[in-house]
């Protein structure tokens, strides 16, 4: 009777503080550079965090562009092709995340038979852009 009483009461005591312990954490990634190996570096002034959903149809193409604050990325779905001019280009598909290039022009093309959509979270400040639009 000692040994179950001193059972069940070791089960009530790690059944608490199962249910007080922080649930497991799966980094998706954890760097100090960009996609490109550039350093990350964070804007001046009062910080800014913007999360987004990017969606793109199949076939769509972002248009040259660059970001002048870090930007984390993971594809939800589908599968979006980077094209980073000389650094040559990259393809993502769903469950990859990645440090976009930071200032660095670069284009990306929907190249799935679906939509794709990219979580996007930039750390940026007040009053500078995220992205930036480029010529060609």
């Amino acid at each position: 009777m000692k040994y179950l009483l001193a059972a069940v009461l070791i089960a009530l005591v790690s059944t608490a503080h199962a249910k007080d312990t922080y649930p497991p954490v799966d980094v998706l990634l954890q760097t100090s550079t960009s996609i490109l190996g550039e350093p990350l570096e964070y804007a001046t002034g009062t910080p800014q965090i913007t999360m987004a959903i990017v969606t793109m149809q199949p076939g769509q193409v972002t248009g040259l562009h660059e970001h002048d604050v870090p930007l984390m990325a993971y594809i939800l779905d589908g599968e979006i092709t980077v094209d980073y001019g000389a650094a040559g280009s990259k393809t993502y598909r769903k469950g990859d995340a990645l440090v976009e290039a930071f200032r660095s022009p670069h284009s990306g093309t929907n190249t799935g038979d679906g939509i794709v959509r990219i979580l996007a979270v930039f750390a940026g400040a007040e009053g500078v852009k995220n992205t930036v639009v480029t010529e060609d």
